[in-house]
C-alpha cells in the first residue's frame, strides 16, 4: 500500500455526463530527479452524475485507504 502522501485523487469526464474519480500513486524516476511520474492506483467501477459527487467518492476512498492503513486511529 503506498503512503497516503504519495496519493492523488483527479475526476475524469471521458462522456458527457459520467464522471469517474481515480486514485494516482506518485513513482519518483529516480533520486536525482525532482519528477514525478504518477500511475493508476484506483479507479470508480461506476460513474457518478456530476464532478462534485466522483470527488466524493473519491475522498471516500482514500478515508478507506487512511483507515486500513491506520486501523487503531492512531494520528502522526
Amino acid at each position: 500500500m503506498p503512503a497516503l502522501n504519495d496519493l492523488a485523487l483527479t475526476v475524469e469526464e471521458p462522456e458527457p455526463g459520467q464522471f469517474f474519480w481515480t486514485l494516482l500513486e506518485a513513482h519518483h524516476a529516480d533520486e536525482a530527479s525532482e519528477t514525478l511520474d504518477y500511475r493508476v492506483y484506483r479507479k470508480a467501477a461506476r460513474p457518478q452524475a456530476s464532478y462534485s459527487n466522483a470527488m466524493a467518492m473519491g475522498v471516500l476512498e482514500l478515508q478507506k485507504i487512511s483507515a486500513a492503513a491506520n486501523p487503531a486511529g492512531e494520528t502522526g
